[in-house]
């Protein structure tokens, strides 16, 4: 974006409209990344003026032929190091990108994970295409996935795609869809829309809890595993809490394979000990992202493969005394 005054006239299709939304609808074609929440922190910051006096009141109704200055400075750097990392990448444009991300992987820089972040390989392969989110070269995360589940994860580079799908999430017309392998036979469908907030008994747990912030998940059978020991299900997501799918299914007795945090003791001999051997994290894998796109609305939905070693698993999970009669896979 331009680090200079540009020049803003009023149209008579604006003119009544608050002066926020007034200049981000008529800078829409020119620079469509400039969100009305942007222009209202270049307000703050003393960047819109009219007649050489700063103008900061973002309610201010307008009229047509007025005429207003928006100085728009360019992105600052982002202070998080650029590490360029292999992603898997399903769609990108100006707006936004789409990728796969691994278990395993990160998604933002915290305590104890300062980098080599989802965020961190983001800044090395957008680059300059960043147009930025907040007035700073990243990536605008919208949604997260948990460190050890892998899937499909939509990221904004521009703060109108930023404010767009933080919308759309809200709203929750965002489709969110996972399968997920789960201890013993899941029922064939139902719904699950216990609250979910921290553990009375452990700060460092989610828990469905009274109180708590309201969480809906949907899920439907796909197959029976193991002779009645595993099931595979597809969970679709109405809301978005933290451990959403790992908390409700474990409330409900069905607990994702191999969770650390939510798969509870085993008592006695564990069946699928063998086939868990190698898994080393919550069989959990987000196969299908759907969206509207932030500035043409056109439906984007996005659909991949199971994980390698959520494929792996499910393989080793079939052979073991398999039922007669389980539905047929419809992903």
């Amino acid at each position: 974006m331009p680090d200079r005054p540009l020049e803003v006239i009023i149209p008579e299709s604006a003119s009544g409209l608050r002066l926020d939304r007034a200049l981000a609808t008529v800078l829409a074609e020119t620079i469509p990344e400039l969100s009305r929440t942007r222009i209202k922190t270049l307000m703050g910051e003393g960047r819109v003026s009219q007649g050489g006096r700063a103008v900061n009141a973002p309610s201010r109704p307008v009229r047509a032929g007025e005429v207003f200055s928006v100085a728009i400075p360019q992105a600052v750097p982002s202070a998080l190091p650029a590490q360029a990392m292999d992603l898997d990448v399903l769609y990108e444009d100006d707006q936004l990108i789409v990728v796969d991300k691994p278990a395993g992987l990160v998604v933002h820089p915290a305590p104890g994970n300062p980098d080599r972040t989802l965020v961190n390989a983001l800044i090395a392969h957008c680059g300059a295409s960043l147009a930025g989110v907040g007035g700073v070269g990243r990536p605008g995360i919208v949604h997260r996935l948990d460190k050890d589940t892998s899937g499909l994860m939509v990221v904004a580079k521009t703060d109108r795609a930023h404010q767009s799908l933080t919308q759309q999430f809200a709203a929750r017309t965002i489709e969110r869809v996972y399968v997920a392998l789960v201890r013993g036979i899941a029922p064939n469908a139902g719904e699950i829309s216990g609250a979910i907030g921290r553990s009375r008994s452990d700060r460092k747990k989610m828990a469905v809890v009274a109180g708590g912030r309201t969480a809906l998940t949907r899920f439907r059978l796909i197959r029976v595993l193991a002779g009645g020991a595993a099931s595979l299900i597809e969970c679709r997501l109405a809301t978005g809490r933290t451990h959403q799918i790992r908390v409700h299914l474990a409330s409900i007795g069905h607990p994702l394979l191999g969770d650390p945090v939510y798969g509870g003791r085993r008592r006695g001999a564990d069946p699928l000990a063998g086939a868990l051997a190698d898994f080393r994290r919550q069989a959990l894998d987000a196969i299908v992202i759907g969206f509207e796109h932030p500035v043409t609305r056109a439906p984007l939905r996005f659909q991949k493969k199971y994980a390698p070693d959520f494929s792996a698993l499910l393989e080793r999970l079939e052979p073991l005394q398999g039922q007669a009669g389980n539905r047929r896979e419809s992903m």
